[in-house]
């Protein structure tokens, strides 16, 4: 089966891309804050990542490259042309990156950087084209190794020549568009689609009038270490109060068994009605409750220093107990997975049962 999952990087409005097949999963331009995130994915689906590729040195965000290699044991795959160090695979033109029964063409789009790549799926469905073009644009040419005359060649050569039905997904986009396609570009994108000449687009390139982006002092440094930052620094740290979960949705989980080692020290929510409090689930010795719906009410009668676990019936109503005290500013707040049904299944002592 293959799985396809556009991700998005809201501080520098980069698209990551997660792809797989048969277990096996690549990531393009990961970004180094959302690591965590990259990683939860990964494991809900069931996947093991194989490598992560960059499309090119980024100026605006740093690689996650690195830190995934740290923490999932993925190869580093980027352009031989980018002067990248630290990488274990790189990348020529005409070269197969393979992930489970697929692969990805590497294509050479250079313009944007020297060491621009696209990257094509087998079948030409989709491309992912970086800054090389953008969704009715492309990427700047006025600093690192930029051209408007190869990045004019390398869209026209190296991704106009791909199906009209071939679908476009770029690096960034400001405006929230998700996706384009072959056609759409040739004939809209106002650089280089239409009748646009080299010379028309040489003279749009050389009057952007653009600012140097915020991050480039780091940005570059630390991607051309293919994510590694100078102070060897790795995302934000793991909590050390038990061992927990990172999901998807954006909280952190403890398992019932991690629990059951850890309630010493632990603020114990139990977010249900009162009539459930002892019901045929009954409910955890050290538990306090709260009700949800009186939860920011009474959210001054817990410790904000002192860890918390929200529990409820199934970890629904707790997991929007978790989203609620980190607004508030709790820091160290975890939800019990699967609540009382999975507690009560592993064997897990309870009060107040009533059959």
């Amino acid at each position: 089966m293959f799985i396809f999952r556009q991700l998005f990087d809201a501080t520098s409005s980069t698209y990551t891309y997660l792809l797989a097949s048969d277990g096996e999963a690549l990531l393009i331009d990961p970004v180094f804050e959302q690591a965590r995130r990259d990683a939860a994915l990964l494991r809900e689906l069931g996947l093991r990542l194989r490598a992560t590729l960059d499309t090119h040195v980024h100026a605006d965000h740093v690689t996650a490259a690195w830190l995934l290699k740290q923490r999932l044991g993925s190869q580093i795959a980027v352009s031989a042309a980018s002067g990248a160090a630290g990488a274990d695979r790189l990348l020529q033109h005409g070269e197969h990156v393979h992930f489970g029964s697929r692969h990805l063409e590497v294509r050479a789009t250079p313009g944007h950087t020297n060491g621009c790549l696209s990257y094509v799926l087998d079948d030409l469905t989709l491309a992912f084209t970086g800054d090389a073009l953008l969704i009715r644009g492309c990427g700047r040419t006025d600093f690192q190794q930029g051209s408007a005359e190869r990045l004019h060649a390398s869209v026209h050569t190296q991704l106009f020549s791909l199906p009209p039905g071939c679908l476009i997904y770029p690096g960034h986009d400001y405006r929230g568009i998700t996706a384009s396609s072959v056609a759409e570009e040739r004939r809209y994108n106002p650089r280089l689609g239409g009748d646009a000449s080299l010379g028309d687009f040489a003279g749009y390139m050389q009057h952007l009038g653009l600012p140097h982006p915020k991050l480039i002092d780091v940005a570059v440094p630390a991607n051309l270490r293919c994510g590694r930052l100078a102070d060897d620094a790795t995302a934000a740290a793991e909590p050390s109060w038990a061992p927990l979960n990172f999901t998807f949705a954006g909280i952190w989980e403890i398992d019932p068994d991690a629990l059951a080692e850890h309630t010493a020290g632990v603020q114990l929510v139990d977010v249900r009605e009162p009539s459930e409090w002892n019901d045929a689930l009954g409910h955890i010795r050290s538990a306090r409750l709260l009700p949800l719906a009186e939860l920011a009410m009474r959210q001054t009668e817990l410790d904000p220093d002192q860890p918390v676990v929200t529990v409820c019936r199934s970890g629904t109503r707790s997991a929007q107990a978790c989203h609620l005290l980190q607004k508030a500013g709790f820091l160290e707040v975890a939800n019990l997975a699967g609540g009382m049904l999975r507690w009560r299944a592993k064997g897990h002592p309870v009060e107040g049962e009533r059959l």
